[in-house]
């Protein structure tokens, strides 16, 4: 077969071969593949499957433009295809490999997440098909093998199952070992539970056996532990909790084979016998202690039974024996009723009398004696308990009946008949069944002797007369043997449920026995075979219905009491079927043996039976029937009810079967005894020696309550005799081995050690042992109470441990001491970081600080240490010696310098600076900048610059040197620092001919960073930014000397290291924070390509570049674009500031300024690569790599945890201080696919960092980078893509709002335009930080996930508080339409979630920095509320409303924090005022729409609002006038009143309106008292400040009035118009406070008579001691009409306020006569009427609205309208200007008219004006409906009742015009919806045209 190429079409298979009988066979190139029915081009295949193995997930839309396709659906169909492929390549592979991942050399990683789609933006389809899937991932070095499982449920108990099918279990057998034994090392366990519980795990997971072993010994030690509490408590004093206890002792008695502690045995006993003593007992604790008893008594292990039955036996010896007889009414007897049971009885007479050890046996008959014996010692009532419980025990005791021994006797008296034994063991029947029962016993002396208990029976007078056999001596001497038989009857029935006889056939054969017409040969045979057919039991129901027992019984009863003998041939058969009817039926054998006299008929039937040489054998079964009921079944003795239908109806216990002569084969049953435990396997366990001294530490801890206890006792016990047994003591090592492992107890004997050594190898081991125990608690996940430092802390170590550091080491030995000794408290302070080190620190620093040779800090010196080395020896150890020495230093110095800066301690933060300077000072002293060839790869210079790092990062630490001035010591770093610069740099080479190590750069840059900050703060009047340049330190001679300047630091900007040129940038923004700086800066770049600015722009928008640099790069650009720039070239030839500058070679343009910068913004697309940012965030909380780190990278990494953990607190902490974070964890490795993209390790990450593009803008070429580069790298560098983290966007943010800031319109326009805003608000994930926060509250959270969630949650509220700032700047630039897209609704709702975030009391960062953020988002929701109301506030109130609780609490914590967060307090006030102004607009609504409240509307008029309006109130109270924030809380506290109802009712309720009345008076009589004295600027101001506060009084009181009528009548109560009638003459003086005072009083008076009143009334009645007397006639309404009366003033506001308080007045009748009694309306006649088509805005039409409003008011009233009536040329007046006024909305003159018409003596006066009339009329014609309503309505009124009015209104044409508006008024009814005003408009015509009509 060949290929065949045709042209243009796909090549084909062609096979010639001669079997094809020279046919050619062609096939196709697709056949037997997924082409094979396909059309699709292979190419287009071949394309699409290159596509899809990338795994690149790509759009149809992008195939479709790539050309792989035409068509969507041709796509999806191959897109099915090869899913099919893949998933059954996945099944084959899974049948073939089982899918097993996990080796030797590959972890498997287990983790869940959630799947389901997620709508972004609240678009799109929501999806309720989310699933949990769990997920496996098998990774080794270059391999990662996934498996992918959909799971319903979670649990462990669902994902193990899954877990162990895929994971391979292939653990060596050494580690499963190894894990056993440490889950078995009890003090391990107790010194570190938290790993105990993993090693658990671990082996469940690992080894099933091991772990079953494991359980065992668990339960194990928990019976130990219970057997010990058992002990304590029963010896115990007081009152018991006996339910407990029994429950402890039935798990001590469990424990037995293991502890073997026989003692409690007795404890066990004396429990029993107490709870059994009292007849009030509770049943419960009796039953239970029973079951104890009876376990103990058939307890498989030998020891354990014998000492039951010994202990037993003392008690009954203590409670029955002959020393109780002489004590009167002794109660001791009492002690044996827990014995007097059946079950116990016969579980001692059926097991304990046969047992094969003699110590049971012979306690068993003792105990027995005892009790038969002890009539005369017991009391009648516990005689006849012990009688009914023996009862159902005779006939096992009696199978000891016998004269051998005294208890076979006793058991012989039980059955004894005779007169003085009258209150025997038993009663009379009993007595004879247990005769009749003695005749079966084995020995023929026992059956002699029942046989004369029985003749008293048998010849008892009342018996038969005539009975038979007659007693002779040949009957009395066979009776002994009457039932001793050779024969065994099988006594088993067929109990087939298919039955072969007929009931016919058996009816018949009974027919026959009982008939007595019938011949007795036949009634035999009937009864002979009756025998026979009751073998089968399905027939005994059948003759039981016929009577058949009954019929028996009789016929034994006859055959024995009769004379006749022609009934004994019917006897023996009778027997026989009696005896199975008896054996299947048990109600009937309970009948019968109860039955004495059957019993005695039964004796004589056999002596008859026998007498007639027949076979007795049925006879005795039917007997032994009878006499062994009591014991014939099971459930007699467990107390159960037997379920088992298998079992036989007739069973006896195998010691009876044993004992008894029984002439039949019995089913038994207690071969055992029933209460015997079966005890699992022990000895298996017991043989381990782990587990053995697992045991032993368990028992002994239990049995000493505690380990402290136990260790005590080792070490103060000094008898050797065990108190328990010998095998649970532990040994010398075992003792030794505890006390080391309790911390504790180790520790001190370290500390021990120390103070009593006597060489320096002693204390060196307890040191080495201190600090192993501090190292031993990094293995716990957790730390908790029980760590070794805490343990430690709780110890006096300090003074041991304290005269090594003050002594300067003498020899080697010392110096490796003192190493020792810095290294364990380098340890000590590092570890396990909490509050409690506070006083540890303090010591350790007043021992650094107050030392007057300060030996520590001088050891720092190289010259010290290599001069005494020198001295000592020339060996390189004795050189290490000091190298070590020096290290562990500087390491402590460190650590205790972060200590002590992180800690709350006052103490320690004092501490802090003056060990800062000390230690700067001898850090200056190590650089030795003179000898400049030592910083040739010498460590000792990292170091020191390290530990300079530390030391300058703290505030302030210049201050603290008594011979230095903190700007001389300054400046010394700062020349050190710039030396170090330029030897690192050589001749300005840059990063390429660097030769020194990274971390010297690194340190020496954060220590600049931090200089730079300290030079800030403490040198702010000096010039010190020349002291920055390089070039003042060159010799005067170089040309090029003063032209250095900042130059050094560009180069930094562009190392190799991510540190460097982050902490090197963050020097520039702190240089630039001055405006000499920002020259430099600029200085400096001006021979680089681009400038400052392009350099800055480029390292920010450089995407290889890693984030922290970026982000410094913008906090860079940030401080220049503070700079002021010229905004055109006239402004840059007057400016200072050139920059930036751009030069254009081509066309010769040059920008300056903001032109220039909107220019280079533009050029180098600033805002799309901004948006690509937004887009491209990562919000995830780890940031790890699954790869191991780099073979030469692993030396150097101290942690082996540490690719697994993300940046600690306290490393951010480190790199707040020094300006620098570890950046490399935001660097990606490309080459994988976008969606599993994962940061490389921070160790890597450095080193493999390889040079970006952006170097040659900076005047390096690529070549020398790359050299530079490969000269440092591995061989297996890879290029790196940066993450873009929250971190960079909060920088991000921050540039764009001081863009907006300065080029507000271009960049607002580029935000929208890239949907910037809106991308930034998606990065914010309010969710992640919940659970971040929720995950902080969590007490059992790792250190490790705290420490990452509190990561998260600062990174996030950073990040909002960035994005709030930016939208606040945009919101208050921009125009309406950013207010009218569509992210603000859901921006409203993320705000809103994190104002609800809950505040973490615990973390006093995140606390701060979760305050901040919520004060940025209030002010950011204030300026969107205040610019826009209309679109922002709905969705504000709806997003507060739905999460009101928490943002209640967020208020309440915020009002809280007045003192210390003043700022957040006003925001949260500002927002709230704003807020609240927006639901003040609802409450006017009416009635109908109340249903329709939002859920902040409900808050506001509940509870909520309560709460608020207290902190309100209390804050206001507290708050002085003088403080600017009362202002701000009476504004909120206005808003919360004037729109929530139950803020008014609490605050009436609280008494605020009192106290603002009482504050009015004070006002008052201050302002009064003022007026009095000489006018001085100090009073004047004393009174403006009084006029103030009075001015916020009022409006508080006003808004606290509004609508509230409870409120009105207080301030009613409380006369508050006297108050502010007495205030009037002030209130004229200054309008502001005029309208306060009247929009009071206007709320005041609104829809409340009693407060009219009070207005109106005079000031006598009103009276107060702080307001003077004034004249009757005044009163405030004659001020407020004095107001009204004037000309239009200029202030319009007060004028029109007067008019709507006396509109408001005029409701109340007081008002309206005082308004008659004034001639106040006079004044309407002559007002001004606006010319005809004026505007409406006019004082003169103001004024005419006010005056008709007025009049409108006033005639609602019958008395008002006549008042208007009354005024001369009013009606005429009123019709002109309504006649003028039809075209308004409002006709407010036709109204008053309107009303006028209404009253009956005004109707005259109206027909009376012909205007009037005609302007009534002409309403009809109006197109308005309110006006044609308001007309016909007044014509109405004047028709109805009036006569005079219908003679003027019946003329024709007012007639015809009425109609007319009828019929097409009543036309428009029914064509449309009949509206309220429509229908009353047709109800007005219809009676109009009815009175015009009649």
């Amino acid at each position: 077969m060949a290929l065949q190429y045709r042209r243009e079409q796909e090549p084909d298979w062609v096979c010639r071969d001669k079997c094809h009988n020279k046919h050619t066979i062609r096939r196709s190139i697709r056949k037997g593949s997924i082409f094979e029915r396909s059309h699709v081009k292979l190419h287009t295949w071949i394309h699409y499957i290159y596509r899809f193995a990338q795994g690149l997930r790509l759009r149809q839309v992008d195939m479709l433009q790539e050309g792989i396709t035409r068509s969507s659906a041709t796509l999806s169909k191959l897109a099915s295809k090869l899913r099919k492929v893949c998933k059954s390549a996945m099944k084959r592979m899974r049948r073939a490999k089982k899918q097993k991942i996990g080796s030797p050399r590959e972890v498997v990683m287990i983790d869940e997440s959630k799947f389901g789609h997620k709508r972004k933006y609240s678009q799109g389809r929501s999806s309720n098909r989310k699933s949990w899937v769990f997920g496996m991932l098998g990774v080794q070095a270059h391999e990662r093998r996934p498996v992918l499982r959909i799971v319903k449920r979670r649990s462990k108990r669902h994902l193990m199952p899954i877990l162990k099918n895929y994971a391979n279990e292939n653990l060596p057998e050494s580690t499963v070992t190894a894990v056993f034994h440490l889950c078995l090392d009890t003090p391990f366990s107790l010194a570190f539970p938290s790993i105990h519980e993993s090693a658990v795990a671990y082996l469940e997971l690992s080894s099933s056996d091991s772990y079953n072993l494991y359980r065992r010994v668990s339960r194990a030690a928990h019976m130990m532990e219970a057997t010990c509490s058992f002990i304590k408590e029963a010896q115990a004093e007081g009152d018991k909790n006996w339910l407990e206890l029994l429950e402890l002792g039935d798990q001590a008695i469990d424990g037995l084979p293991y502890h073997q502690h026989l003692p409690i045995v007795k404890q066990c006993i004396q429990i029993c016998s107490y709870l059994w003593k009292s007849a009030q007992a509770s049943p419960l604790l009796q039953m239970e202690s029973q079951k104890i008893l009876l376990k103990l008594l058939s307890h498989p292990l030998l020891p354990v039974k014998v000492e039951t039955y010994l202990c037993i036996l003392d008690v009954v010896k203590e409670c029955l024996g002959v020393q109780n007889v002489a004590r009167p009414a002794s109660s001791v007897y009492a002690g044996v009723h827990f014995l007097l049971h059946s079950r116990v009885l016969y579980e001692i007479s059926a097991f304990g009398l046969q047992d094969q050890a003699k110590e049971v046996n012979s306690a068993a008959k003792d105990v027995l004696l005892y009790l038969l014996k002890g009539r005369l010692m017991m009391t009648a009532s516990s005689w006849a308990r012990f009688n009914e419980a023996l009862y159902p025990v005779i006939p096992v005791l009696q199978s000891y009946a016998g004269s051998a021994d005294a208890l076979g006797n006793c058991i012989l008296l039980i059955s004894r008949v005779s007169d003085d034994q009258g209150d025997g063991v038993c009663s009379p029947a009993a007595r004879l069944r247990t005769a009749l029962r003695l005749l079966f016993n084995k020995q023929h002396t026992v059956r002699s002797t029942a046989v004369e208990d029985l003749l008293p029976h048998l010849t008892s007078p009342e018996g038969p007369k005539s009975s038979r056999p007659v007693l002779d001596k040949t009957v009395l001497s066979s009776l002994p043997s009457i039932y001793v038989t050779n024969k065994s009857v099988d006594i088993k029935l067929d109990d087939s449920s298919r039955s072969y006889l007929k009931v016919e056939s058996v009816n018949k054969l009974y027919s026959i026995l009982t008939s007595e017409t019938v011949d007795m040969v036949l009634r035999r045979s009937a009864a002979e075979q009756l025998v026979v057919v009751l073998q089968d039991t399905a027939m005994h129901a059948v003759l039981k219905t016929q009577g058949l027992p009954d019929k028996l019984i009789s016929f034994i009863t006859e055959s024995v009491s009769s004379l006749a003998t022609n009934i004994d041939c019917l006897l023996e058969p009778s027997v026989g079927m009696l005896r199975k009817l008896v054996y299947a039926d048990p109600s009937l054998r309970h009948s019968l043996a109860q039955r004495s006299d059957f019993l005695i008929t039964l004796l004589r039937a056999s002596l008859l039976i026998k007498a007639n040489q027949s076979d007795v054998t049925e006879a005795a079964v039917l007997m032994c029937f009878l006499l062994f009921d009591e014991i014939a079944t099971v459930d007699v003795w467990t107390g159960k009810a037997d379920t088992d239908t298998t079992l036989s109806p007739f069973s006896l216990p195998v010691s009876i079967i044993r004992r008894y002569n029984l002439p039949f084969q019995s089913p038994s049953h207690h071969v055992v005894s029933p209460y015997c435990t079966v005890l699992p396997p022990y000895s298996d366990l017991l043989a381990m020696r782990a587990v053995r001294e697992a045991l032993q530490f368990i028992w002994n801890q239990a049995w000493h309550c505690g380990t402290e206890a136990l260790l005590k006792h080792l070490r103060t016990s000094k008898s050797h005799a065990p108190e328990f047994h010998a095998d649970l003591v532990l040994t010398e090592t075992q003792a030794v081995l505890l006390r080391v492992y309790d911390v504790k107890t180790g520790l001190q004997d370290c500390i021990e050690a120390v103070q009593t050594a006597s060489s320096h190898s002693e204390v060196t081991s307890a040191l080495t042992r201190m600090h192993l125990y501090l190292l031993t608690d990094r293995l716990a996940l957790k730390v908790t109470n029980n760590c070794s430092k805490n343990a430690l802390q709780s110890l006096h170590w300090h003074t041991p441990v304290e005269r090594f550091l003050q002594v300067c080491p003498a020899c080697p030995q010392d110096e490796k001491l003192l190493v020792s000794l810095v290294s364990f408290l380098n340890t000590f302070f590092k570890q396990n970081q909490s509050d409690c080190d506070d006083n540890d620190l303090r010591w350790l620093a007043e021992l650094l600080i107050k030392q007057e040779t300060h030996v520590l800090l001088d050891l720092l010196l190289v010259d010290e240490v290599k001069t005494h080395t020198q001295a000592q020896g020339k060996g390189e150890e004795l050189q290490d010696v000091g190298q070590q020495l020096q290290r562990e230093l500087t390491g402590l110095f460190n650590t205790l310098l972060l200590r002590l800066t992180s800690t709350s301690d006052r103490m320690c933060r004092l501490l802090s600076g003056p060990l800062a300077s000390e230690l700067a000072v001898r850090l200056l002293q190590c650089l030795r900048l003179s000898d400049a060839p030592r910083f040739y790869g010498l460590p000792s210079l990292e170091r020191a610059l390290r530990s300079m790092a530390h030391a300058t990062a703290l505030t302030g630490w210049s201050t603290h040197t008594p011979s230095t001035e903190p700007h001389t010591l300054c400046q010394k770093y700062l020349s050190g620092l710039l030396e170090v610069i330029s030897s690192f740099y050589v001749e300005w080479g840059g990063n390429s001919m660097s030769f020194m190590g990274k971390g010297v750069t690194k340190n020496a840059v954060i220590c600049l960073l931090h200089l730079s900050h300290e030079m800030m703060a403490q040198s702010k009047d000096k010039d010190w930014m020349s002291l920055w340049s390089l070039g003042q330190e060159q010799s005067a001679d170089e040309p090029s000397a003063a032209q250095l300047g900042l130059a050094w630091l560009i180069p930094l900007w562009v190392d190799r290291d991510p540190e460097v040129r982050c902490a090197s940038l963050a020097v520039g923004t702190a240089l630039s924070s001055l405006q000499s700086g920002c020259m430099a800066l600029l200085a400096s770049c001006q021979n680089i390509s681009g400038g400052l600015w392009a350099t800055l722009l480029n390292i920010l928008l450089e995407k290889q570049e890693c984030s922290m640099v970026r982000r410094e790069a913008a906090f860079l650009l940030q401080n220049l674009l503070v700079m002021p720039m010229p905004a055109n070239a006239e402004e840059a030839e007057d400016c200072v500031w050139q920059s930036p500058c751009v030069h254009d070679e081509g066309s010769g343009v040059s920008l300056v300024g903001l032109p220039a910068l909107q220019a280079l913004l533009y050029h180098c697309h600033f805002f799309d690569h901004v948006a690509e940012m937004v887009c491209s965030c990562y919000r995830g909380r780890y940031a790890f790599s699954l790869s191991p780190p780099p073979a030469h990278a692993q030396s150097e990494m101290n942690d082996s945890l540490r690719h697994l953990r993300g940046p600690t607190a306290q490393e951010l902490r480190q790199a707040n201080s020094s300006g620098s974070v570890s950046t490399s964890s935001t660097l990606l490795p490309p080459g994988g696919s976008s969606e599993t993209r994962s940061p490389v390790l921070s160790s890597a990450g450095a080193e493999e960092d390889t040079p970006f593009n952006r170097l040659t803008a900076q005047g390096q070429s690529d070549a020398e980078s790359s050299d530079s580069s490969l000269s440092q790298d591995s061989p297996e560098t890879f290029t790196c893509v940066a993450m873009v983290t929250p971190h960079l966007l909060s920088a991000v943010c921050g540039l764009l709002a001081n863009l907006v800031a300065v080029l507000p319109e271009f960049t607002l326009t580029a935000l929208r335009q890239n949907h910037i805003l809106q991308g930034a608000v998606s990065v914010l994930d309010v969710v992640e930080m919940e659970r971040c926060l929720a995950e902080l509250r969590n007490p059992v959270l790792l250190p490790a996930d705290v420490e990452e969630a509190r990561n998260q949650v600062l990174c996030g509220v950073y990040y909002a508080s960035s994005v709030c700032k930016l939208l606040q700047c945009s919101a208050l630039l921009s125009d309406e339409d950013f207010f009218k897209t569509d992210f603000l609704t859901p921006l409203l709702n993320t705000l809103i979630s994190i104002l609800t975030l809950p505040l973490p009391r615990t973390d006093v960062c995140t606390q701060d920095a979760l305050l901040h953020t919520w004060a940025d988002v209030l002010m950011l929701l204030e300026t969107l509320l205040l610019r826009s109301p209309a679109a922002v506030g709905p969705s504000a109130c709806t997003a507060v409303g739905k999460r009101w609780n928490g943002f209640s609490d967020t208020v309440h914590v915020c009002v809280g924090l007045l003192g210390s967060k003043p700022s957040l307090y006003t925001a949260c006030l500002h927002f709230l005022s704003v807020l609240f102004s927006q639901e003040v607009r609802k409450r006017g609504q009416k009635a109908e729409n109340s249903s329709s409240k939002d859920a902040l509307s409900a808050a506001l008029n509940g509870e909520p609002a309560e709460q608020l309006c207290e902190i309100l109130l209390e804050r206001y109270e507290k708050t002085q006038f003088q403080d600017p924030l009362k202002k701000i809380t009476a504004k909120a506290l206005m808003s919360l009143l004037a729109c929530s109802p139950s803020a008014q009712s609490y605050a009436c309720k609280a008494g605020f309106i009192d106290s603002c009345v009482q504050q009015i008076k004070q006002i008052y009589t201050q302002l009064h008292l003022e007026s009095l004295k000489p006018g001085k600027a100090t009073h004047r101001k004393k009174e403006e400040n009084s006029l103030k506060e009075l001015r916020m009084v009022l409006e508080i009181l006003r808004n606290c009035l509004y609508q509230n009528n409870e409120c009105k009548d207080v301030a009613t109560d409380l006369r508050l118009t006297a108050a502010l009638l007495a205030l009037w003459p002030w209130l004229l003086l200054h309008d502001s406070i005029m309208i306060a005072a009247l929009e009071l009083l206007c709320v005041y008076t609104a829809n409340c008579s009693t407060a009219c009143r009070a207005v109106c009334g005079s000031s006598s009645s009103s009276s107060h001691s702080t307001v003077p007397r004034v004249p009757l006639t005044n009163s405030l309404m004659h001020g407020v009409m004095k107001l009204a009366a004037q000309v239009v003033p200029d202030c319009s506001s007060i004028h029109s306020l007067a008019f709507s308080l006396l509109a408001n007045l005029s409701v109340s009748r007081d008002c309206r006569g005082l308004l008659q009694k004034s001639n106040f309306l006079q004044h309407f006649l002559s007002v001004p009427v606006p010319r005809q088509g004026s505007k409406g805005s006019s004082p003169a039409a103001v004024t005419l609205s006010q005056w008709l409003q007025l009049l409108l008011s006033i005639s609602f009233g019958k008395d008002g309208q006549g008042m208007i009536v009354k005024l001369h040329g009013a009606v005429e007046l009123l019709a002109d200007l309504a006649q003028s006024m039809l075209g308004e909305n409002t006709p407010t003159a036709l109204l008053v008219l309107h009303n006028i018409c209404f009253c009956s003596a005004n109707k005259a006066r109206v027909l009376a004006c012909g205007k009037a009339i005609e302007l009534l009329v002409s309403c009809l014609d109006s197109s308005s409906l309110e006006i044609r309503a308001v007309g016909v309505s007044a014509l109405w009124a004047l028709l109805h009742n009036y006569q005079k009015a219908k003679a003027t209104l019946k003329c024709p044409s007012i007639r015809l015009k009425v109609d007319e508006a009828y019929t097409l008024t009543k036309k428009d009814a029914q064509q449309k919806n009949q509206e309220p005003l429509n229908a009353y408009l047709l109800k007005c015509l219809e009676h109009l045209s009815k009175l015009l009509n009649t």
